[in-house]
């Protein structure tokens, strides 16, 4: 029976074939396979020495003990020392050069949209790290302003400076986390719209704040003014009164006129 062998027959090409297709296909993946091990290789030793690099320039030039010496009070002494500028300046530089290479093995090996998404997340890291050091220095400024303004409030005579300087880190916060999610890029209308009402709440307490607390520094303020004027007042009167010139005696119609004796 003629018909069952040609279909064996063509079977059995058909399995040659794929078979050798597929042959084919490793045989020609194999070099792009190893390039791109090779480029992963190299990338992988280039991001160690980069990162250690990075850590060790930050580390000589003091970021470390800067950040010690004004941070341990605001973060504390665990984070100031796990997660110092050196620290995670190095592991950001080494997972950029690590990605660069990760886009070139993608290119290498045909993965176009792959490649494409690497290259996405490069581009967004700037904006990562940027909003990383706002949220890193906002809470060491907001620290700062707050004593800044407890001493002056303390100074002038209010009684709930320590409510103002709160209030006032508070803000320097609340501005920090707005700038740091507009430059990420996550809901920015929705945390615009509630940054505004958060702003109008702060402001609403901080002049009530300052209201209350300043009652009695306005209350002599108002005092002094008061008193200065009143003695303002009394001084031009006093000056006045003691320019006017006298008023002349009036003298009797068809009075003898006394003559003088020679």
């Amino acid at each position: 029976m003629p018909t069952p062998v040609v279909t064996v027959q063509n079977w059995g090409d058909a399995v040659f074939l794929a078979l050798s297709n597929v042959l084919n296909m490793l045989l020609s993946a194999i070099p792009l396979v190893i390039g791109a091990l090779v480029i992963l290789v190299i990338g992988w030793i280039l991001a160690s020495i980069g990162g250690r690099v990075a850590t060790a320039a930050l580390n000589r030039l003091g970021a470390d003990r800067l950040f010690r010496l004004h941070g341990e009070n605001v973060y504390g002494a665990t984070v100031t020392t796990t997660w110092s500028p050196s620290v995670v300046s190095g592991e950001v530089v080494k997972w950029l050069i690590r990605l660069v290479f990760l886009v070139a093995a993608a290119n290498t090996l045909g993965l176009t949209q792959v490649s494409q998404l690497l290259n996405q997340v490069i581009l967004w890291i700037p904006n990562l790290v940027v909003a990383a050091v706002v949220l890193l220095v906002a809470p060491l400024f907001g620290r700062f302003l707050r004593g800044l303004i407890e001493t002056g409030a303390g100074e002038m005579g209010f009684t709930n400076g320590a409510l103002l300087g709160r209030l006032a880190e508070y803000a320097v916060l609340a501005f920090a986390v707005v700038i740091a999610i507009n430059q990420i890029g996550i809901a920015a209308n929705l945390v615009n719209t509630l940054f505004v009402g958060v702003v109008a709440a702060l402001s609403l307490a901080f002049g009530l704040a300052f209201g209350l607390g300043g009652r009695g520094v306005a209350a002599e303020l108002t005092r002094q003014w008061y008193e200065s004027s009143q003695r303002r007042v009394s001084q031009v009167a006093e000056t006045a009164a003691r320019t006017q010139p006298a008023p002349a005696q009036p003298t009797m119609a068809g009075a003898p006129s006394r003559a003088r004796p020679k």
